[in-house]
């Protein structure tokens, strides 16, 4: 018996060794596959020390937004090693499907782990193809 020992919940995975390995092979089969059944780590925007919603980048003058995507939380700290405070979500692929369906008209491009060491893009109509159907319920308006 252990005494003083409680069960504490898990610790979201911070890694997908699937996404990370079709990543490093480049192979799109594998990254559809990777983004299905694992997780991805995606950048959250902190205001005013709170997690808010999800991190997206654009280039200025821009309205157009780029969904940056990771296989671990250590390769998004490669991309801002000097931001103090780099929070993240770990989700799946139900979440990219929602979310790129949701934003369609403004996220242009979607850039897995851009600070390497295995960077891959992909349009989100082709990761939505690669996804499979939205779950009933869930619409773009």
């Amino acid at each position: 018996m252990n005494r003083g020992v409680t069960d504490v919940p898990p610790t979201p995975p911070t890694h997908s060794e699937a996404l990370a390995s079709a990543l490093a092979a480049q192979d799109v089969v594998a990254v559809a596959y990777a983004l299905r059944n694992d997780y991805i780590i995606v950048p959250q925007l902190v205001i005013d020390g709170q997690g808010e919603q999800v991190r997206v980048f654009g280039r200025e003058g821009s309205d157009k937004r780029m969904l940056l995507l990771f296989s671990s939380a250590e390769n998004y700290t490669l991309m801002l090693p000097d931001d103090p405070d780099l929070r993240v979500m770990v989700c799946d692929g139900q979440w990219l499907r929602e979310f790129l369906t949701v934003h369609a008209s403004t996220v242009e491009m979607v850039f897995f782990d851009i600070a390497g060491p295995n960077v891959m893009q992909a349009a989100p109509a082709d990761l939505l193809k690669a996804l499979g159907p939205l779950d009933e319920g869930i619409s773009a308006d």
